[in-house]
């Protein structure tokens, strides 16, 4: 997918690193152990007790040193978070919701230029823990200006964002950009490493060219697990390289990293105005990142389910292991792999096995359950049940440049009948399975029938004991 990176970001990623600097000559910080509390109620003359809290963010955020643990109470913070200390690996710096309440950091009072960048803002900073937090309402109509909900950039360690939720974040102009979660490595060989986003929701954004939970550049040995992303009108979770985010093209890359358990759900560029009725926003994409593992997930009523491709010229996503997925009822198709134009770079050494494509391209484009676009190669596709929707298309192999590819044991599924499948490979179209095997040489080990679900009305996607499919693909 196309994509934008406006110039005020650029910007805000160079000078927030003599920001971080003037911040470190604030009020001395806390004591190893120490607790502060922020309250709506409270004043910043009080000395950050439970009885007597703080009242801004800025201030509690100007003395929390390493082992800090500041608790917000609930209640609206018309403010933002820059954090201005990093903690340690034994002593983190946390900033967390107090017991079960609902802290508010809002942005709907920021005007102009004011709502560009993070509400949450985390440069040069390692081992800090933002927990339970709400994170939203920010919006703009300009060109220049990027909202994003939790902005992390720089290079730092152990930081983890921990069952919060960012919502309401907004760009309506037609070439704008906007993020609810977005971590970007901008230096370098130092990396953004040792990050874990678990548990958070992000929800109901305009993003214009952009997405709703990112990790670019120099970026490495992250986890993004049991996240929520839906209801947004671009791209749910993306792992992006080759931006020249970072300072140097060798660390230019996401890498060696985990996306797993994650729920993504009702995402379509449909309606955002840098796409118009444009059907192309993944749930979850890989555009040149390499070695990183994307396995249980549900990814479903998106335009794509998951993509992996790098959408530069001559460069490659590579060793991408995509295993153990649900990803059903997804407009345009399941799984896609290679980039959309022979202008765009490619897949290669990806391996896609033990997934479940159920009768995704319900839009009718022809892209199938799983889609091979261009350069495509190299790469094993094996133990995968795929159940064709009603445009009968099934493996969608686009080019003739797209070879070295492997096919083994998947079990394929067209309720209507194994002659009535439809396939691509390699540009020439095919009908019925035994043509398709015969032309292609593939799927040693494979069969047509069904697979036997033990609820799929309610995409209880688990086989009866009585499946047939369990011998081809394993229990």
């Amino acid at each position: 997918m196309k994509r934008m990176i406006s110039g005020t970001l650029l910007i805000l990623l160079m000078t927030a690193i003599s920001f971080g600097c003037q911040a470190m000559t604030e009020e001395a910080g806390a004591k190893q152990g120490t607790a502060y509390y922020v309250a709506a109620n409270g004043n910043d003359k009080h000395p950050g007790t439970k009885q007597k809290p703080f009242r801004t963010l800025k201030k509690a955020a100007s003395i929390a040193k390493a082992g800090t643990t500041v608790y917000m109470r609930g209640g609206t913070y018309k403010e933002r978070l820059i954090v201005r200390h990093s903690g340690t690996k034994k002593a983190p710096v946390v900033f967390q919701a107090y017991g079960k309440e609902k802290p508010v950091i809002s942005g709907a009072s920021l005007k102009g230029n004011q709502a560009d960048g993070g509400l949450v803002k985390l440069d040069q900073k390692s081992y800090i823990t933002l927990k339970g937090l709400t994170v939203g309402h920010i919006k703009t109509n300009k060109e220049d200006v990027t909202p994003i909900g939790i902005f992390i950039t720089g290079s730092g360690k152990g930081v983890k964002l921990l069952n919060n939720r960012v919502y309401d974040i907004q760009t309506t102009h037609q070439n704008g950009n906007a993020h609810g979660i977005a971590v970007y490595g901008t230096k370098a060989p130092a990396a953004i490493e040792d990050i874990e986003i678990k548990g958070n929701t992000v929800e109901k954004l305009k993003l214009g060219f952009s997405e709703a939970l990112v990790l670019n550049g120099n970026v490495k040995k992250f986890r993004v697990t049991h996240n929520t992303v839906r209801h947004t009108d671009n791209i749910g979770i993306d792992l992006i390289g080759f931006e020249n985010v970072a300072p140097s093209k060798k660390y230019d890359q996401v890498r060696n990293g985990v996306v797993s358990r994650n729920k993504v759900y009702e995402i379509t560029s449909v309606g955002n105005p840098a796409y118009g009725k444009d059907i192309s926003a993944g749930g979850i994409y890989v555009d040149g990142g390499k070695d990183i593992v994307i396995d249980h997930n549900i990814s479903h009523h998106n335009d794509l389910g998951i993509e992996v491709t790098s959408e530069h010229k001559g460069k490659m996503a590579e060793r991408i292991r995509i295993e153990h997925n649900q990803v059903y009822l997804n407009r345009y198709t399941g799984i896609s792999i290679g980039g959309y134009d022979k202008k765009r770079g490619g897949t290669t050494n990806t391996t896609i096995s033990h997934n479940i494509l159920y009768k995704n391209d319900t839009a009718g484009l022809e892209g199938g359950q799983l889609l091979m676009q261009y350069q495509s190669v190299n790469n094993r596709i094996t133990n995968n049940i795929m159940t064709a929707s009603a445009s009968h298309y099934l493996v969608v192999n686009l080019y003739e440049v797209n070879k070295k590819n492997t096919f083994q044991k998947n079990v394929y599924d067209d309720r209507k009948g194994a002659k009535a499948s439809q396939w691509v490979w390699r540009g020439k179209w095919l009908e019925g399975y035994k043509t398709y095997r015969s032309k292609s040489g593939q799927d040693k080990g494979s069969a047509h029938l069904n697979p036997q679900f033990v609820n799929e009305k309610k995409y209880d996607f688990r086989l009866k004991a009585s499946s047939p499919a369990k011998k081809i693909i394993g229990s």
